[in-house]
């Protein structure tokens, strides 16, 4: 199993990527080991006062966490955005990347975080400006009806799970008639959860809503969920890929921090 050690944040001196800075250092805490790399954008990377108000700006986000134990560096680069991330996400073989989000109402919108949720392939954390506390002790896994296409991924979902004592629940959101619960693949699935979550699993839940958006952002309020996790499957290798409009829709109108799992 592959740990989290090394997570990578867009950062342009925004309050959203601000919140995603911070919530980077709290999910590091006091573990030595960890590693932070923010990765900067910008035309300006030769301007010296640029780059001092940006040491300035994380110098103070250190500061205001004196827990704080693992390491901040920074990259600064040029040209397109996501290309850039994605780019430097393998250079550095980064494990996760913790990007802020402002979000949108427009569902035909597609933000930065959201192409890069979509094209990612590895672990993205997006995490909405608003995001002010940080807890991860009840986590939502959101699984669809087919066989869960790669369950190595789910180690990610562990190491979370593990490093915070997280209780996970899994939700499934019935949107057609059928039988849930009881399928051959319900069943396979339950015993890939059992495997790779271990002991933090704590149920999986049926739902009934024709509306599967709203069905999921109904239960994460109602049971106070911390961590929105989904499995995207427009990268999906085993089952029939989709076009991810579900993930775009949860990365766009999400309230609590939305974990992809690629």
């Amino acid at each position: 199993m592959k740990d989290i050690t090394k997570i990578l944040v867009p950062f342009d001196l925004s309050t959203t990527s601000e919140s995603a800075l911070q919530y980077a250092v709290n999910f590091v805490n006091q573990d030595e080991t960890m590693k932070i790399l923010l990765t900067h954008i910008s035309e300006l990377s030769n301007d010296t006062s640029y780059v001092k108000k940006l040491e300035n700006t994380v110098e103070k986000i250190k500061n205001d966490h004196p827990f704080f134990k693992g390491t901040i560096d920074w990259v600064i680069k040029s040209g397109n955005l996501i290309d850039n991330i994605l780019d430097t996400q393998k250079e550095h073989q980064a494990d996760l990347i913790i990007m802020g989000t402002k979000g949108s109402d427009e569902e035909t919108t597609l933000t930065n975080t959201a192409k890069l949720v979509m094209e990612a392939d590895c672990p993205v954390i997006a995490i909405p400006e608003n995001t002010r506390e940080f807890g991860l002790k009840k986590i939502a896994l959101v699984l669809g009806k087919s066989e869960i296409d790669d369950a190595t991924v789910l180690e990610t979902l562990l190491d979370i799970a593990r490093r915070f004592h997280s209780e996970v629940h899994v939700l499934t959101i019935c949107n057609e008639d059928g039988t849930y619960g009881y399928s051959e693949i319900d069943e396979k699935n339950e015993n890939t959860l059992e495997y790779y979550l271990e002991n933090f699993y704590s149920h999986h839940t049926f739902q009934e809503n024709a509306d599967i958006e709203k069905g999921i952002f109904e239960y994460i309020n109602d049971k106070e969920i911390d961590l929105l996790a989904i499995l995207p499957r427009n990268h999906a290798k085993k089952n029939k890929p989709s076009e991810g409009r579900l993930t775009k829709l949860l990365t766009l109108h999400t309230e609590v921090p939305l974990l992809t799992i690629d």
